[in-house]
């Protein structure tokens, strides 16, 4: 085999690890985004309009979540943004999640 046949093999090998390594993060970070509002929904919390921070981890792996309570024109409902990322990048977010949350009278 030639030394340029086995480069791009080598090559294509990596970019598919990478791939399934980025894969597995995304599934794990939508498991994340899903508890962080579940947990919202099954304590039927109203929480305050803003923003908290922290971690999580899934198998494992490592993850830092960003939820983002904003109020809507109706007093009822507030949206719920949930951004999951990477601890080693926090500028890679691997999923966000919006819900609606409603309030109970």
């Amino acid at each position: 085999a030639s030394p340029i046949a086995l480069a791009a093999a080598a090559r294509s090998v990596a970019l598919s690890t990478d791939s399934a390594i980025e894969h597995k993060q995304r599934v794990l970070a939508g498991l994340v985004a899903e508890n962080r509002l579940g947990e919202l929904v099954a304590r039927r919390a109203w929480p305050g309009v803003g923003v908290t921070e922290g971690t999580e981890r899934q198998a494992g792996v490592d993850f830092r979540w960003r939820a983002e309570v904003i109020a809507t024109p109706h007093p009822g409902l507030r949206r719920v943004e949930i951004h999951v990322s990477d601890t080693t990048d926090p500028t890679h977010e691997l999923r966000r999640l919006v819900g609606v949350l409603s309030r109970e009278f």
